[in-house]
């Protein structure tokens, strides 16, 4: 985004169809990414996203408010070109998944965080063939090498678009099957959310609100909030 033109110069943003997909033109000049690629997208409801951005730009473009044409930006110029080291880093998560790790005391935390988090375990178990095993404390423990090679199959199996999307709701998360559990839409993303944080709410209660630290919240919130857009755009729909 650093390269591109900090001042808007165009009139209009539209949606037209490109060999492969469908693509954005600035006053009928195609948009590329910022490696110069074809800026080809997977569906039209990502380009009208795209155009929608491009045309909200005011006197001065700002890539902050912009953050599907950054996300399809990365899936073209990175995920695209390494897929399979992309997927493989995501997966590895399986293996040391925040659901997994729990505390051993107080009891409330205890209590709070199978609540939160084994309904997702059990989940994982029948819709992803998936059984991974709580833990106490944080010493690694390794998961089952069946459980592990389904869920990262899955990962791989995604598109550029679809894992572009994939490597944000898991890294922002901390959990591979939280990530699964956006993706196919099993739990609101809102309680998905806040299945991430039992942790830092309960430290939160113990100790009071920090403010940049709430300030930094709400920013990986947004963050998965774009990236389960992404997704959703990805698959056609519009992302609402």
């Amino acid at each position: 985004m650093s390269e591109w033109a900090p001042k808007r110069f165009w009139t209009d943003a539209t949606v037209t169809d490109a060999d492969g997909g469908f693509t954005v033109q600035l006053d009928k000049r195609a948009v590329k990414t910022p490696a110069k690629a074809p800026l080809i997208l997977p569906t039209e409801a990502m380009a009208q996203a795209i155009a929608e951005e491009w045309q909200a730009q005011t006197d001065k473009i700002d890539p902050n408010t912009m953050p599907v044409t950054r996300s399809a930006n990365a899936a073209i110029d990175k995920v695209r070109i390494q897929h399979a080291e992309v997927a493989d880093m995501i997966a590895a998560y399986g293996d040391s998944d925040l659901l997994c790790y729990r505390a051993d005391s107080p009891e409330e935390l205890v209590a709070r965080q199978a609540e939160a988090w084994d309904p997702y375990l059990a989940w994982a178990e029948e819709a992803l063939g998936a059984k991974l095993e709580p833990r106490t404390g944080v010493i690694h423990a390794g998961q089952d090498a069946a459980s592990l090679t389904r869920l990262s199959e899955a990962v791989h199996a995604f598109d550029p678009f679809e894992l572009t999307a994939f490597h944000d709701l898991v890294s922002l998360t901390g959990s591979l099957i939280l990530g699964f559990a956006a993706e196919r839409s099993w739990a609101e993303s809102s309680s998905i959310w806040s299945a991430s944080r039992v942790d830092e709410n309960w430290q939160i209660e113990q100790w009071g609100e920090d403010e940049e630290a709430q300030a930094t919240e709400q920013v990986k919130k947004r963050s998965f909030e774009d990236a389960l857009r992404f997704l959703h755009l990805s698959r056609g729909s519009n992302g609402s």
